[in-house]
This record gives structure tokens, sequence and C-alpha cells, in this order.
């Protein structure tokens, strides 16, 4: 399993432009939203912008709740597959392990 990150930094965790992270966004509408990336604070802020996926541009604004980090390309790739085969009722547990901040809004990350 890759590394789950704790997200109680102010700034990306460290390395987050260069390693391969798997993450969960809760939209608008309360969907979640499973993806991968290898340039973190980037695609963080195209979902905030609207221009990283059609699913989460029409459900704006998003939410990190969820975040892994994996070695390879390939980790995390089929990490995020799991991810999507999994439940609402699994993913939401998931999110129950990952812990914010005291008053995080889970845009930590993003800024």
């Amino acid at each position: 399993m890759g590394t789950l990150q704790n997200n109680t930094e102010k700034a990306p965790p460290s390395g987050s432009d260069g390693g391969n992270w798997v993450y969960l966004l809760e939209c608008a509408d309360n969907t979640l939203y499973c993806g991968w990336t290898n340039a973190l604070s980037r695609r963080m802020r195209m979902h905030r912008e609207g221009k990283a996926s059609k699913y989460t541009r029409a459900r704006l604004p998003v939410r990190l709740v969820y975040l892994e980090e994996y070695p390879t390309k390939h980790q995390a790739m089929h990490r995020e597959a799991e991810i999507k085969r999994l439940t609402r009722r699994e993913k939401d547990a998931l999110r129950r392990g990952w812990a914010l901040p005291s008053g995080g809004d889970g845009e930590t990350p993003l800024e």
C-alpha cells in the first residue's frame, strides 16, 4: 500500500510535484472523484479552476478528502483503479482514516 498523507502542512506535501499521488475529492454535490497525478499542486489547482476533468468542472467546488503516495506511476494507477471499484461506503471508510487538521477545509494542500 502507498503512504497515507496526514495533510497537516500548509504547503503541498514534500515532493508533491514529483511523487505519484492517488486522491479523492468530494464535490459540491457530495459525490466523490478519484484520480492520480504526479504533480499534485498543479492538478489540485486545475480541479479548483474547473480545468482538470469534466466531472469535477460540473461539480465545483471540490475538496481534497483523501491522499496516498506511491513510488511509481504504475502503482498509483493500479491503486486508483482499485479505489474506483470500491463502494461509496468503502470509500467513506478510507476517508474516515485520513485526518485533516483541526478546522481543516480540505483546501490546505491546494494552496
